[in-house]
């Protein structure tokens, strides 16, 4: 069985990176996503059947016997975007009582690539603490801020929302080993 990535989603705007990475990734996907995630996606991007269409395999955030739940189950990494602040907390705390923190808490303890594209602002300091704490363990925090250097020379009037999505999207794989298209090197 080919290694595959774990797409997890939360209660967090910024639900549509969420279809770029399923869309983008080179490896077979899984995806969880919370209840809060699926209401968000269907109030940013249209009906939520699209996004299982996309993945390999779908799972219950409540199904705690699913294959992500084990850190037996080899995976080249998971990403939680959008990380709401409320997982990120979950997740810092231990607590494996949804699909998505457990299946983080796996990664962490197996030192697989755990990559939480937190979606909050502005941060308080609870959260900072939690961060914090979640990138000591090895994961990466990597709040949902595209790499605006990527678009020297354009007016912003003339760039997208899905070129800066796909851009930090594109980042996103890079830190789970698939090259960049096109880097600072180019842009500078």
């Amino acid at each position: 069985m080919p290694e595959q990535l774990i797409v997890a989603m939360t209660g967090a705007s910024g639900a549509y990176a969420a279809e770029l990475l399923l869309q983008k990734s080179p490896w077979p996907t899984m995806l969880i996503a919370s209840r809060w995630a699926r209401e968000i996606y269907a109030h940013e991007c249209g009906p939520v059947d699209r996004l299982g269409k996309m993945a390999g395999q779908v799972f219950d955030n409540a199904d705690m016997m699913a294959a992500p739940a084990s850190g037996s189950v080899p995976t080249v990494g998971m990403v939680v975007l959008p990380c709401s602040a409320n997982t990120l907390g979950q997740i810092a705390a231990g607590l494996g009582e949804t699909l998505i923190a457990r299946a983080a808490h796996c990664h962490l303890k197996e030192r697989r690539p755990l990559v939480l594209g937190l979606r909050e602002t502005p941060l308080s300091v609870i959260d900072v603490k939690n961060a914090s704490a979640l990138a000591v363990a090895g994961a990466v925090i990597m709040p949902l801020s595209p790499p605006f250097f990527m678009f020297k020379g354009r007016s912003p009037r003339e760039i997208t929302m899905h070129e800066l999505v796909d851009a930090y999207v594109d980042r996103v794989l890079s830190l789970l080993g698939r090259a960049l298209k096109k880097t600072w090197e180019d842009v500078r």
